[in-house]
């Protein structure tokens, strides 16, 4: 591992989350002029702008020629991972309950699941062809309209209160300019950070013999995820708690969507997919974004201690690819306690959230 592969992974990670804060920052104030509520910012123009990474990233991988077409589809796989346990988890734990929008729990994560089920339909002959990049993004093109023009006929859940720096009079007294300037910095520091930020993984993967799909998995997701991450928490820090599921849930859907089918649209070949992410990665994203609803519906909050359950079961995550790339003895009996108790405890858990919360709702009515 060489000093450069280290300067250019950290550099690479702190241009896309500088570029991504510019991007955010700019898309958020210049979406807020529509009038459209948070939550509809959150699972659009925030979501498009956290996801900006992830999508520089995968598609310079594949446009660069490279035999590496695991870390387009390891990035995709192991952010939306991420961005649930990992950025969900720790805005809930450090900024308390998350507000969840009625129409996340009906809409959003049903999609959500949808989307996720549909790339592990794609992905069971073992590759993603141009075609099937081509229907996730008519998909994503349908998903966008219908919410924004639902947004614009009245159908919001939360009237758009952002902060003052978001105010008619602040947004009066600011000129539009100044915020395509963020837009543009914003996409110049993603671009380049992204192409530091896959070149210096590529040669780490080389040098330590580790997969490409596992450091797409690991330091590309997280280093690309960062960017939900650091949104999340400083909304819900903020009190806006339903811009931080939106971001969440929102860039989940471009993952999937824009980033693997605009990936697999460019690309001068098919991208490949490992046995390894059909039988392990793909399910684990899909049972995270399914855990999502029974959690979601109860009393439409994300709960401090869901959002540390979410945190550890990342960390679990994690400590599993470690273990599984340096084939680690204990590999085995780690993965029967997490398939055989820590899992099944969890699902059980969560079923009994879903089911009294169902009930509640019922009495209400």
């Amino acid at each position: 591992m060489t000093l450069l592969s280290i300067v250019l992974l950290v550099g690479g990670v702190i241009a896309l989350v500088l570029g991504a804060e510019a991007l955010v920052r700019g898309a958020t104030r210049i979406a807020a002029r529509t009038g459209l509520s948070t939550v509809v910012i959150g699972l659009t123009v925030v979501a498009f702008g956290t996801s900006a990474p992830e999508l520089a990233v995968s598609v310079g991988d594949v446009v660069r020629g490279d035999e590496a077409g695991g870390i387009a589809l390891g990035n995709v796989v192991g952010s939306n991972i991420a961005n649930i346990l990992l950025a969900l988890g720790i805005s809930a734990a450090i900024g308390g309950s998350l507000v969840v929008a009625r129409r996340i729990i009906r809409i959003d994560v049903p999609i959500m699941i949808g989307a996720s089920v549909l790339v592990l339909l794609m992905s069971l002959n073992g590759e993603i062809n141009r075609l099937e990049g081509f229907v996730l993004v008519a998909l994503l093109v349908v998903y966008v309209t219908w919410t924004v023009v639902s947004a614009r006929q009245g159908n919001n859940d939360v009237p758009l209160d952002l902060n003052n720096d978001l105010s008619d009079e602040a947004l009066a007294e600011a000129p539009v300019w100044k915020d395509l300037g963020f837009v543009a910095a914003g996409l110049a520091l993603l671009i380049g950070g992204s192409q530091a930020l896959v070149s210096a993984a590529t040669d780490i993967a080389t040098e330590l013999g580790v997969s490409d799909l596992v450091i797409g998995l690991t330091v590309v997701a997280i280093g690309t995820s960062l960017p939900e991450v650091a949104t999340s928490v400083l909304a819900a820090l903020r009190g806006e708690r339903d811009l931080a599921v939106g971001n969440a849930i929102g860039s989940n859907l471009f993952n999937l969507l824009a980033v693997l089918g605009v990936t697999a649209s460019v690309s001068p070949s098919v991208i490949p997919v490992a046995q390894s992410a059909i039988q392990v990665d793909i399910p684990v994203m899909i049972a995270v974004a399914v855990a999502c609803l029974p959690i979601f519906a109860n009393g439409h909050l994300l709960a401090r201690w869901e959002g540390a359950l979410f945190f550890l079961f990342y960390i679990g995550y994690i400590a599993w690819l470690i273990l599984d790339a340096a084939d680690h003895s204990v590999r085995s009996d780690y993965g029967n306690v997490m398939l055989y108790f820590v899992i099944p405890i969890t699902a059980l858990t969560l079923t009994v959230i879903g089911v009294r919360s169902r009930r509640k709702e019922l009495s209400v009515r």
